[in-house]
């Protein structure tokens, strides 16, 4: 049976830097505009955001620092690193491939010519 999460999953990572390639945000902005941007078709929950927020900064792809602005709550604005854009671009090239290659198989695409 289909299930678009396994595909969510493997590319969290990707959506997320590129999210936050386009400005620093807190946890609960990133799922906003995740969802803004796909017309709501993909939907993030924050058990599953947070986590990623966390790994992606335990390995320096993005950084997190804690803003309190008054009369609010505390809350961790996440950026992207130097080492977070390198990683999203590599991440953007192998997903262009792998698209193109499911284009080709399913017939959106014309056969690849050999190089």
């Amino acid at each position: 049976m289909y299930d678009e999460r396994e595909l969510i999953r493997g590319n969290t990572p990707l959506i997320v830097l590129a999210v936050l390639r386009d400005g620093s945000q807190h946890g609960y902005a990133v799922l906003q505009e995740i969802n803004r941007r796909t017309g709501a078709s993909l939907t993030f929950k924050q058990g599953t955001l947070y986590p990623m927020l966390y790994a992606l900064e335990d390995d320096g792809l993005i950084v997190g620092q804690w803003e309190h602005a008054q009369g609010e709550r505390p809350r961790k604005v996440y950026s992207i690193t130097p080492a977070g854009v390198a990683e999203l671009e590599k991440r953007l090239k192998a997903w262009e491939t792998f698209t193109s290659a499911i284009q080709r198989v399913i017939g959106g695409l014309p056969d690849a010519q050999p190089s």
